[in-house]
């Protein structure tokens, strides 16, 4: 980890479906880390009646709640923030329940309301996605909820019984799914999404974006993913579409279930109540007049986290995410704050003068930038190749608040640092364009330059000019003292892919004058 200071921080999620553990490192305010993740199916809703939760998930509750302490104690976890969702709230025993928890185990559950839990779950998607006006939907076991975002806050949520587990519970008998099934628990969605005024189709704004979050969005995502052979290791970010949802649909509402436990992508413990959820999904799709929907890895747990490592702020969430998300991925790594941040000045100075050749813009030079603090992370696996696990630190990571076309470009930024020409490895055909080949060639021309020039990891050259005419680009490089082993290195291992990638010859001079002893001898 980043810091032996760091806190480790565990949040608690007892939901009606499944019971789930985190445990971030964090020092507040500066970085984050997620160390571990335990998930547990305790289906504490099954069996829900009007007595309230049945013995039996009583039961698994206990058991399960019970070993998450016991991980918290060994694992010398600092806070335990512990909350119960909907079926405890629903619950008439669910009072008592908690009593029995905090007596027993030691853990004082926090009951959050519907609304909490809209609000936390839009915390934890505003702290890892770009989300300025839309509306955040987190599809549980239990209950479902709508947040509308205004300005990059929340700004009003509502939450029905929409969950997967319990609209399961309810209406389906058969397997597969009865037509008659199927439509009692369509009617039963659009009863209750009619039932909230700003959610009616005409009082939609033109701020449309939908991004969702829950274990049945991102099993519905991940089984679109592996039909599509999707590139990156993580769903942050990824895009589903309406045409991908219904094929989801089709393909769980016609199989039994013994073939939708086999189905690649769909964890077996959910294939019995999944169909539900996504029809919730369809649902608030078509309510929203979107073709697609952005998924947030981050939910309820992270929003909580978020509201402890924020609370300093006034609000609890980055006014940045993106550029938090680069510091934060550098600072758990140790990275050379100093070195990163010339090459950074270095990279950006060049980039900026070359504009006319490349018309690239603030876009463009963002995923330059990120890539010039992140470069040298993989050194903290290995000095060898560490440009290639610089690339798969971050592929497996993630960067909250990018794309994840931006996050592999920023990746294979990263990856040809050093050597070699770049390609478009791993974009699947999905993520990239022709055009970013063209785009990745430039930039990490430009990058390999500023890296080169800053080989001394002592700031040597303090700037560099760029003038060029129809065959010649002329860089000099501003130092106090003559920059000989940035001139020998970029020569011998930047120069030829800055050609290429401008179809100029390079020259590189210095303003500082060569030492005596640098200065070749005549025959």
């Amino acid at each position: 980890m980043f810091s032996p200071n760091a806190q480790r921080i565990a949040i608690i999620d007892l939901g009606s479906n499944t019971a789930r553990l985190i445990v971030m490192s964090a020092i507040p305010g500066y970085a984050y880390h997620l160390d571990d993740e335990i998930r547990e199916v305790v289906r504490l809703r099954e069996g829900l009646n009007e007595q309230g939760l049945s013995a039996p998930a009583v039961a698994r509750a206990l058991v399960t709640l019970r070993l998450f302490k016991r991980f918290c104690d060994s694992s010398h976890v600092d806070v335990i923030i512990p909350t119960a969702t909907s079926a405890v709230r629903e619950a008439r025993n669910g009072a008592a329940f908690m009593t029995q928890v905090a007596q027993e185990i030691g853990l004082n559950l926090r009951l959050l309301s519907g609304e909490e839990e809209a609000y936390y779950a839009t915390l934890g998607a505003l702290n890892e996605l770009s989300l300025t006006n839309g509306y955040v939907l987190d599809v549980g076991g239990g209950s479902a909820q709508i947040a509308q975002v205004q300005d990059h806050r929340f700004y009003r949520a509502v939450s029905h019984p929409l969950g997967a587990l319990a609209l399961t519970e309810q209406f389906v008998r058969t397997d597969p799914i009865a037509s008659q099934e199927l439509a009692a628990v369509s009617r039963f969605i659009d009863d209750h999404l009619d039932a909230t005024p700003w959610l009616n189709k005409k009082k939609i704004n033109l701020q449309r974006r939908l991004v969702a979050l829950g274990g049945a969005v991102r099993n519905l995502a991940k089984m679109d993913a592996v039909r599509q052979s999707y590139p990156l290791n993580t769903l942050h970010g990824y895009r589903l579409t309406a045409v991908a949802l219904q094929e989801n649909i089709r393909l769980l509402a016609t199989l039994p279930l013994a073939e939708r436990r086999r189905l690649p992508g769909l964890n077996s413990d959910r294939a019995d109540i999944i169909l539900p959820g996504a029809l919730v999904l369809q649902a608030v799709m078509a309510r929203l007049q979107v073709e697609e929907l952005t998924v947030s890895i981050n939910g309820l747990r992270e929003g909580l986290f978020f509201e402890h490592f924020w609370r300093h702020l006034a609000y609890p969430v980055m006014a940045n995410v993106r550029r938090f998300s680069v510091l934060n991925l550098a600072r758990i790594y140790n990275y050379d704050k100093r070195h990163a941040a010339h090459v950074r000045f270095l990279a950006g100075r060049l980039f900026q003068q070359l504009r006319p050749l490349h018309n690239y813009g603030p876009a463009e030079q963002e995923l330059l930038d990120a890539a010039a603090l992140l470069h040298d992370l993989g050194a903290v696996i290995s000095y060898q190749d560490h440009h290639k696990h610089s690339q798969t630190l971050i592929i497996n990571s993630g960067l909250p608040g990018f794309t994840p076309r931006e996050t592999l470009l920023i990746a294979l930024l990263t990856r040809y640092h050093r050597k070699g020409r770049p390609v478009l490895e791993g974009c699947g055909g999905l993520l990239c364009t022709p055009e970013d080949e063209e785009m990745l060639l430039r930039l990490a021309a430009i990058l390999r330059l500023a890296e080169f020039l800053e080989r001394g990891r002592n700031a040597t050259v303090d700037d560099v000019t760029a003038v060029w005419d129809d065959h010649t680009l002329r860089l000099t490089l501003i130092a106090d003292e003559y920059p000989a082993v940035e001139l020998w290195e970029a020569r011998r291992y930047a120069v030829d892919l800055l050609e290429s990638a401008f179809n100029r010859g390079v020259t590189l001079e210095s303003t500082a004058p060569p030492d005596p002893w640098f200065m070749p001898v005549a025959p």
